[in-house]
């Protein structure tokens, strides 16, 4: 970074520096962890000699230990791609109009986590509902780890409560799906995308209305043959920029299913526990009759649904982590 010339090619600089932090989110806690070590060393010695301080000595071997717990959570981020970026996509599932505001919800619940941890939120799709909240929307998040952190919130998320779109106040339970890729960067020789494997639609984006309808047809769909997977972008007026953060958008999303793939020989080969994937519910959340959210498969439980819609994520993707890391068995279903 120190050399004449480094910003000239400002995304290749961009890239050098992220990485940088992301090598520095693991170095400076491990150093951190040390220097409190040593002087949890010479604090003990003291406290021998005097109890007044065995008070500090607890407090200093208390987070000592927090330090450790912490570091141990990040040597567990050893995927493939799980330093990488996040692609993550929302889509409204069942449930109608409430399924619609339920999305948004989601979407507005990651943005809220990135921010907290100081991580970059672009939205490169937003697709509005005609009453209500969105059909569906694509962020990326760009943090250390944000690919490792959030790549087990894929599946369905079901809400159940007292529907506001709803006249007779009936209780109503509706569902939006999360996908959550690795953002793939354009020199990345494990996905090879081959031009007669892909087909190009391209439209107009759809806007606020009056001044600000795109008059133009700049917002692309690429569908992928192979695999079926079908993107698309209309973040911005260039259709060129738009082809280029949907082809991102295609390698992440191919990236992804050849990491399941990868998964699911070693699970099969350890017989471990089924993966959870695009189609299975992962979690509920519940505003009706008490408040509370669960996860299906590590049975993480918060009895705050609003702290978690604003962002407080770090409990579900560590228990997560360690439940993954465990091979243990499915939590059972023990929500209505």
């Amino acid at each position: 970074m120190g050399r004449a010339g480094f910003w000239d090619n400002n995304e290749k600089a961009q890239a050098t520096v992220a990485e940088l932090k992301s090598v520095n989110s693991v170095l400076k806690p491990l150093d951190e962890a040390l220097a409190v070590g040593n002087d949890l060393e010479a604090l003990e010695e003291l406290a021998r000699e005097d109890q007044a301080l065995e008070g500090e000595l607890a407090q200093e071997t208390d987070r000592l230990e927090k330090l450790v717990e912490a570091l141990e959570l990040t040597s567990l981020l050893s995927g493939t791609h799980d330093a990488a970026d996040a692609l993550v996509s929302i889509n409204a599932r069942d449930g109608g109009t409430d399924a619609n505001d339920w999305a948004e919800m989601l979407l507005r619940m990651y943005s809220a986590w990135a921010s907290k941890h100081d991580y970059a939120i672009e939205l490169l799709d937003r697709q509005d509902d005609a009453v209500a909240g969105i059909q569906s929307a694509t962020v990326a998040i760009r943090g250390p780890f944000a690919y490792g952190y959030l790549k087990g919130e894929t599946g369905i998320h079901r809400l159940v409560r007292i529907s506001p779109f709803n006249a007779e106040g009936k209780r109503q339970t509706s569902f939006a799906a999360v996908d959550v890729s690795p953002e793939i960067a354009d020199d990345d020789t494990e996905v090879e995308l081959n031009d007669e494997d892909i087909r190009e639609d391209v439209f107009r984006a759809s806007g606020a209305g009056g001044q600000h309808v795109n008059k133009t047809s700049s917002a692309i769909r690429l569908t992928h043959f192979p695999t079926g997977i079908v993107v698309q972008c209309q973040s911005e007026r260039s259709q060129h920029k738009n082809r280029a953060t949907a082809i991102k958008m295609l390698r992440a999303r191919i990236a992804r299913v050849e990491e399941e793939k990868r998964e699911a020989e070693q699970l099969a080969r350890y017989k471990q526990q089924p993966k959870t994937g695009f189609g299975s519910q992962i979690r509920n959340y519940f505003l009706h009759p008490d408040q509370r959210v669960k996860d299906q498969r590590t049975g993480h439980y918060v009895g705050n649904f609003q702290s978690v819609l604003d962002g407080n994520l770090d409990g579900f993707f560590d228990a997560y982590l360690k439940w993954k890391a465990s091979g243990s068995a499915p939590q059972a279903a023990g929500d209505e």
